[in-house]
């Protein structure tokens, strides 16, 4: 305990650091508050029933990235996760049409326009899932009550659905500027703290939920409910574990994996990681799988709706395999625009550095590119099953909302953003000479992967 309190009083000495956590707290709390501003023409106090339906299924992953704003009607209630969807879009392409790729050999300039063609982007597709959203509202019997006049006149109304949509459109794209300004002068990634923050809001409720589960509803009591919670602490360690990754790998494995019987020497290591994807593959998988709700929502074809639907629940078969597909394809995909393999090898090259066995150039470039495609797919397979894990805690009678802390893109999300901010809060102690958060050894955050594998 003494040593806790030593070590928060050396975070406040150092200014810069100080005045950036009071940025970080003040713009996260300005989030917060927003959450809770609900649009124009609804009656927060008939959301309860609403609330009831938006904690389960695939609303209430979208409730819980969105910190309960989605359920509340609220002008944030889209969250930030338009802008992830818009994000993936436009990085695909950079990979298939030669303009973007142009525009990404820039540098700085060219960054900077990619990130104004993603605003643009956000923009018309938080446009989108607004109108989806609204009408939503309008046609589902419970959500109808919670507007004020409940006749088909208001409800079609061109103005009522021109307001909340400008407005939804502008509380998104102002979570946006925050999570900018948090980036800028606060501390860690400014988006991945508001969807962590969202996440963590949703936590004390979801567990309250849990536990009033277990002994209203003689379900077991307080022996499965701790048993639930060891579960999830087993969980939360192997979920460390995966964002962490393995920053290296000795090049006497990497030759048995490329089934190469030349073995080098057990302390020469590739620059190349178990999990170089991260946690992006599963964050891109959950932004597809939102479309075919907002397909759903907007068309009223009972045919095409019934065939969506099969997409929606998370604990069905077709959401889940179509969920792990994504997050395999999606790793392969992230892994391959992440890890230049011939920059690795030039690098290698021009320092002196080669592996035994193998011709410096193009002939190292290839065997890491093998390599890595072997050991990206147990990788992939981990996380496809972590995103899935949700389904099975609901499976074996988990409240819904809790479930969703058991895997999926909120754990795993949770997990690495916080030891992204620890580990650059631990930089801030390190540089001034100061000891670091942990006794033993530096946190490895996703950002310290990265760095790793450059």
């Amino acid at each position: 305990m003494k040593k806790f309190i030593e070590t928060l009083k050396n975070i406040w000495r150092i200014e810069d650091l100080r005045y950036r956590i009071l940025n970080t707290i003040l713009f996260l709390g300005v989030f917060r508050l927003g959450t809770f501003i609900v649009l124009p023409g609804i009656n927060p106090e008939a959301l309860e029933q609403a609330s009831q339906k938006a904690n389960e299924g695939l609303a209430g992953l979208i409730n819980t990235f969105a910190g309960g704003a989605f359920s509340r009607g609220s002008i944030f209630a889209l969250g930030i996760m338009p802008y992830i969807s818009a994000s993936i879009i436009i990085q695909l392409l950079t990979l298939a049409v030669p303009y973007f790729q142009r525009i990404q050999k820039e540098g700085e300039d060219g960054r900077r326009k990619i990130n104004q063609y993603t605003r643009y982007l956000t923009i018309a597709v938080t446009t989108l899932q607004s109108i989806a959203y609204l009408v939503n509202l309008k046609n589902d019997p419970s959500t109808a009550q919670a507007i004020y006049g409940t006749s088909p006149e208001y409800l079609g109304n061109f103005l009522w659905m021109f307001t909340n949509t400008l407005l939804l459109v502008s509380g998104t794209m102002f979570v946006l500027w925050l999570g900018e300004k948090i980036t800028d002068k606060g501390l860690g990634n400014g988006v991945s703290l508001i969807i962590m923050v969202g996440i963590i809001a949703r936590l004390p409720l979801a567990l309250l939920a849990e536990f009033d589960s277990r002994f209203n509803e003689s379900t077991g009591g307080l022996v499965v409910f701790l048993v639930e919670i060891v579960a999830l602490v087993f969980i939360i360690m192997s979920v460390i574990l995966l964002v962490q990754g393995t920053r290296k790998i000795p090049v006497q494995y990497a030759k048995r994996i490329v089934g190469n019987r030349q073995f080098g020497g057990s302390r020469q290591y590739l620059p190349i990681k178990i999990n170089a994807a991260g946690v992006m593959p599963i964050i891109f998988a959950q932004a597809i799988m939102f479309i075919p709700q907002s397909i759903a929502q907007l068309v009223q074809n009972e045919s095409l709706s019934g065939f969506l639907s099969t997409f929606l629940d998370y604990r069905g078969i077709g959401y889940n395999i179509m969920t792990a597909l994504l997050i395999i394809l999606f790793t392969y995909f992230y892994t391959a625009i992440s890890v230049n393999s011939k920059m690795i090898a030039d690098d290698m090259k021009r320092n002196n550095g080669f592996i035994p066995g193998v011709k410096p150039g193009q002939a190292t470039s290839d065997f890491i590119d093998s390599v890595m495609s072997r050991i990206t797919l147990p990788g992939a397979i981990f996380l496809a099953f972590v995103a899935i894990l949700p389904s099975f805690a609901a499976s074996f009678g988990v409240n819904s909302q809790f479930a969703q802390f058991y895997g999926g893109s909120s754990l795993l999300i949770l997990v690495g953003v916080v030891l992204d901010t620890l580990q650059q809060i631990e930089s801030y102690l390190l540089m001034r000479h100061y000891d670091g958060l942990m006794k033993t050894g530096k946190i490895k955050g996703r950002t310290t992967q990265a760095m790793a594998s450059a």
